[in-house]
């Protein structure tokens, strides 16, 4: 019998699998949510393995369907990016929840699992500073190499930075493990003074 975890994971591979946008990884192609996905959890099953249910499915849903709600129906400035943005966290986190209710799981743990998506009180809640030490490290493993040849230096320094900002002390420590290209991890270490 599947579990509600199980079911509740199946039927989010199931839409991020929706994807048109492919993304190639090791010569395989994937749906680019579907992989998103998949390296979310499995590097937080690295880095937390005692992680919580509610996390691993917040893991698995980060970007949920993401690809339904175009960057490009928002304003292409600041203001347009950070609306987007929000927008986004609350509709990961009810897609999540349709989800998680069907799979039979109680109203707290939804509520808990919406908590998280929605990254609230980052710094404060244990287990929102988890994921996005999670996100982070994603990025930094996985988006850091074509980030860097879209953008100049500065802007990249300062996107770092931020990243850097976002993470906790055992995020950093992790982030130091990856193995970066050289040019990257001096990128890195001048972005940080290290």
């Amino acid at each position: 019998m599947n579990t509600p975890f199980q079911k509740a994971s199946e039927w989010i591979d199931a839409e991020n699998a929706q994807d048109p946008n492919i993304e190639i990884d090791q010569n395989t192609e994937y749906p680019k949510e579907l992989l998103y996905s998949n390296r979310m959890y499995e590097k937080l099953m690295q880095f937390c393995s005692e992680a919580s249910e509610e996390v691993q499915i917040a893991s698995k849903a980060q970007h949920i369907c993401r690809w339904k709600v175009a960057r490009e129906s928002y304003p292409m400035d600041r203001v347009g990016y950070l609306r987007w943005r929000e927008d986004l966290k609350k509709f990961h986190a009810k897609t999540t929840a349709e989800i998680l209710e069907r799979a039979g799981y109680e109203q707290a743990f939804i509520d808990r699992v919406s908590f998280l998506i929605e990254k609230k009180l980052l710094k404060k809640d244990a287990e929102t500073q988890l994921l996005e030490d999670v996100i982070c490290l994603v990025f930094l493993d996985y988006y850091l190499e074509p980030f860097v040849e879209k953008h100049d230096d500065e802007k990249l320094k300062n996107i770092i930075k931020k990243t850097w900002d976002k993470m906790s002390e055992k995020g950093h420590q992790e982030a130091l493990k990856i193995k970066y290209s050289e040019e990257n991890l001096n990128l890195i270490k001048a972005s940080l003074g290290l």
